[in-house]
């Protein structure tokens, strides 16, 4: 049985490099590290909860410029892994 790994990808990319139905979030806590995900998530449950927890600790405005999750990183690929199935 083979295990499907999420597509997302996690590297240093400008908005030129985000493929198209993919957007930019920052994950973490303390140090954050930018995540391109794919747009399909917004209408997922888990990520909506995801973006209510980041939306009442951190509101609309987002320092990074960005949208910012303030999860640890294994959290959020833990949930990003189950959106895929």
């Amino acid at each position: 049985m083979a295990i499907r790994m999420p597509r997302i990808i996690k590297k240093s990319t400008t908005a030129k490099d985000v493929p198209k139905g993919h957007f930019v979030v920052y994950v973490g806590e303390e140090q954050k590290k930018r995540f391109v995900i794919p747009i399909s998530f917004l209408s997922q449950p888990l990520f909506q909860d995801l973006l209510s927890k980041a939306e009442e600790e951190f509101g609309f405005d987002h320092p990074m410029g960005c949208l910012t999750i303030p999860c640890s990183e294994d959290v959020f690929i833990d949930l990003t892994s189950r959106l895929w199935n």
